[in-house]
């Protein structure tokens, strides 16, 4: 099955641009990225903290069946456009991997379908080379799978 979402990493560069087409209308998918009862369902984490604003931050965690958190991520969001552009920072805590930074830009397409398209910039060719062998396309897809799945029981 070809995977809807699209990863673009050209050769030596350190930055990837990643692309997908949902059949949600803008506005629910931009409030699948900002409203933290929506992310939680769809990213299957819990939201800690979500200032969707300029200059706002944020921090979610991934905890195993016995309450352990397992994974925190955070950043702070520099640009916030409703239903345009977000652009943030993202670390996760506790690994080798270093801030990338995010540039989101949302689009419609037709009054019921619309994009994202992420620009993830690393700090180096090495470091976005190591983050494409982990799972990393395999579960940005499955992801946006159930955001659509998600929002789709909102409409």
């Amino acid at each position: 099955m070809e995977r809807k979402t699209k990863i673009n990493a050209q050769e030596g560069r350190q930055d990837l641009v990643i692309t997908r087409e949902f059949e949600l209308p803008l506005d629910l998918l931009f409030k699948a990225y900002v409203e933290p009862e929506i992310v939680e369902q769809w990213m299957s984490t819990k939201v800690v903290k979500l200032e969707s604003r300029p200059h706002g931050s944020w921090q979610f965690e991934t905890s195993d069946p016995q309450g352990n958190v397992v994974l925190r991520m955070n950043g702070v969001i520099h640009e916030f456009v409703p239903e345009q552009k977000i652009t943030r920072t993202f670390q996760m805590e506790n690994t080798p991997y270093p801030v990338q930074l995010e540039f989101l830009v949302f689009e419609r397409l037709t009054d019921e379908t619309s994009k994202v398209t992420m620009q993830i910039v690393y700090k180096s060719p090495e470091d976005r080379e190591a983050a494409l062998k982990l799972p990393f396309a395999a579960g940005i897809n499955m992801a946006h799978n159930r955001l659509e799945q998600v929002v789709k029981q909102l409409i």
